[in-house]
């Protein structure tokens, strides 16, 4: 596809974002009253909208692998991390409910974050140091007893096609710490929306979920290692020609 058609296509999804962002936050405010899981639909349909453009105006197709991997009871999901389309993209897609464990400094986004903080997500405050996974693990465990689920990007921040950050045990610990089983969810994203890149580009993004993989027995690092070498062999499974 030609670089100016790709350049148009970008731009028009990007102006839909931005609109489309500022209106479900204003819908979201409205929605405020309203019960968590209805409030919780809501404010899911901007993503359901946005992955829908991208599918339309971008030729971002998407396809699961696994799906049926998913658990009935609670669950952290430890995903690979190469681009935003996934945090859009999993918060609807799920079977149950998810909360992000975020940096805090999100919720002062305009819009975006606002609506975020109507959610019931796990911000950190990494100013406070030990405490701040003290508050994790007890907001996690509300959270995993209210029935939703909990994602977490062992990896930190995106990370480019093709590369491997450090995997670090945050979320196994939080397993192990609630009794939580974890999913590790491995995915090639950033082949079509690359990180800070303002083209996007058509293709099929596959979404691949592994087994349930139980904290009993293990430690943090020791299960973070079994979620490792799983979504890294995966990946190569599902994008063996940026390996």
């Amino acid at each position: 596809m030609r670089t100016a058609t790709l350049f148009l296509r970008s731009l028009l999804f990007t102006i839909v974002m931005v609109v489309a962002t500022v209106v479900w936050a204003c819908v979201c405010f409205l929605a405020a009253p309203f019960k968590y899981n209805t409030r919780f639909w809501i404010t899911s349909r901007w993503n359901v909208f946005i992955i829908w453009c991208a599918k339309v105006l971008c030729g971002i197709r998407y396809e699961f692998k696994g799906y049926d991997n998913l658990p009935d009871g609670p669950a952290i999901l430890l995903s690979k991390h190469q681009s935003a389309w996934e945090t859009i993209f999993l918060l609807p897609n799920m079977t149950h409910p998810l909360v992000f464990v975020f940096k805090k400094e999100i919720l002062y986004i305009p819009f975006f974050g606002w609506a975020m903080a109507l959610l019931r997500m796990i911000p950190i405050d990494r100013k406070q140091g030990k405490n701040a996974f003290s508050n994790v693990v007890r907001h996690g465990k509300r959270r995993l007893a209210d029935g939703q689920w909990i994602i977490m990007f062992p990896e930190g921040t995106r990370i480019p096609v093709g590369q491997k950050g450090k995997y670090k045990s945050g979320g196994t610990r939080l397993a192990i710490e609630t009794g939580a089983v974890v999913v590790p969810i491995a995915h090639n994203s950033g082949e079509c929306w690359p990180k800070n890149s303002f083209i996007k580009r058509p293709g099929l993004i596959t979404v691949s979920i592994g087994k349930p993989l139980s904290p009993e027995n293990h430690t943090p690092d020791s299960l973070m290692q079994e979620v490792e070498n799983w979504i890294e062999s995966e990946m190569r499974v599902i994008s063996p020609h940026a390996y």
